[in-house]
């Protein structure tokens, strides 16, 4: 009996009787707890369409559950009376942004690329790339599509990431590309011939169409969210064979229809117009880098509806690795690495006044993680304006990616994922690089006013 009434009189405080007999105030107290308020100056919740003024956001339970003119009290807000209210008024809020290509692994390349793929292992990478994947979610992306590892670490940290075990980006992620033997993404390229049984272990080389069948229905049983294949030449490749087609059609066919198949979306490293063409015909979903496509190759792009992923930012990698060490590339691959420098944007530049859908996407991982935002400047130099580039990185993206439900533009019920400039990024994409402000999920992942304050 004594023991019962020790147990009364823990719960017969007087706060916690007035909440048995009220338990509506203990749900609003738990909605307040898991719910943010952000006030925002100006606030593009639907690139495309024009930003608003004053602005008030009420994320709950990691989701925008509403969106309102002026800066409105949390008391004011639905369930919100006690939330923690997050001050922007001074800066511009916008989605999150998602890079539609990147190599977390690593951003090593050239010689120094080569060196690290067989001196390092599978731990080494997993590190780099939870290391790049932070810097990339501070640099304001908050999703991205990983296109090709060979060793699964990116699969991995995709679901670290998702499980809240590291901070990182959403990963999309492809696994490992797949081509035909000595295509792009053959691992034995460059490589004297007895240390090919050694490297060519992810059977992801195949030559006819059924080998092909079961190269993607391999990445599909390891868990890939998106099919990556390469049907022409890369710049990258250490092979004198140039950078047109390298895929015949009924083995480009037999991935494209394994992976929808499996509905799984296919996403082309493609540089030469023949490679393209042949891709966009076999159903592609998106036409990665797409340097020299032709009217024929445009045309095709505006009938399927597939993305043109211009991935500007390789040259950057390339300019910057040159200048530190002119020996960075050898042979075949400087050539093409000279030509890519003064091809790029050109194809852009046409695609724009064609009408063809343009994602985002940087091949980070050839330039530098982090720095992903250096692209918008490219794309703005080359024909886009600054509120088309943000459209790129943030609805055509999402849907790019098939998260068009889930983020791309701030409205109630998709993930809230934003972030926060200072200056007006409509009017200077450049402000871009300097993202103060990063929330993923409802969680701030980065607050740079705050780290400021604390020096």
């Amino acid at each position: 009996m004594t023991a019962r009434r020790t147990h009364l009189s823990t719960w017969t405080t007087p706060a916690l009787l007035l909440a048995l007999l009220t338990p509506g105030l203990v749900a609003a107290a738990e909605s307040a707890a898991r719910c943010s308020v952000i006030h925002a100056g100006r606030l593009l919740d639907r690139p495309g369409q024009a930003a608003r003024g004053a602005s008030t956001l009420l994320v709950c339970g990691g989701r925008i559950e509403a969106v309102r003119e002026g800066f409105v009290a949390a008391e004011a807000l639905p369930n919100a009376a006690g939330a923690p209210v997050i001050d922007l008024r001074d800066r511009f809020v916008l989605p999150g942004l998602i890079d539609s290509h990147v190599h977390l692994t690593s951003d090593k390349a050239g010689v120094e690329g080569q060196l690290e793929g067989i001196s390092k292992g599978v731990a080494d990478h997993a590190y780099e790339a939870a290391v790049n994947a932070r810097k990339t979610l501070h640099a304001g992306f908050t999703t991205v599509r990983n296109l090709g590892d060979e060793d699964g670490v990116t699969l991995a940290l995709r679901d670290a990431v998702a499980a809240g075990k590291l901070p990182g980006p959403r990963i999309v992620d492809a696994g490992t590309s797949i081509s035909t033997t000595a295509g792009h993404m053959d691992p034995t390229l460059g490589f004297r011939d007895e240390l090919h049984a050694a490297l060519d272990v992810h059977g992801n080389t195949c030559d006819g169409a059924e080998a092909c069948r079961k190269a993607v229905r391999r990445q599909v049983a390891r868990g890939v969210d998106v099919i990556k294949i390469a049907t022409t030449g890369g710049v990258n490749s250490r092979i004198g064979a140039g950078l047109g087609q390298q895929m015949f059609d009924d083995e480009a066919r037999a991935i494209v229809e394994t992976a929808h198949l499996y509905r799984k979306k296919v996403a082309v490293h493609a540089h030469g117009a023949d490679g393209i063409a042949l891709a966009l015909r076999a159903g592609a979903d998106s036409i990665e880098h797409g340097t020299m496509m032709d009217d024929a190759d445009l045309k095709l792009l505006r009938q399927t509806g597939a993305y043109y992923v211009p991935t500007l930012s390789t040259v950057n990698g390339y300019k910057e690795r040159l200048a530190k060490n002119p020996d960075a590339y050898t042979g075949e691959v400087r050539e093409k690495i000279e030509w890519r420098i003064g091809i790029t944007g050109k194809a852009l530049e046409r695609a724009i006044p064609a009408g063809v859908k343009i994602a985002f996407g940087t091949d980070a991982g050839v330039s530098l993680h982090g720095r992903n935002a250096d692209e918008f400047e490219l794309m703005v130099a080359h024909g886009m304006t600054p509120a088309t580039a943000i459209q790129a990185a943030t609805v055509n993206a999402a849907d790019l990616l098939g998260l068009a439900d889930q983020v791309g533009t701030l409205e109630p019920g998709k993930r809230a994922d934003l972030i926060a400039v200072s200056g007006d990024p409509l009017s200077d994409v450049t402000v871009l690089k300097r993202v103060e402000f990063v929330m993923k999920d409802g969680r701030v992942e980065k607050d740079q006013r705050v780290e400021v304050a604390s020096r």
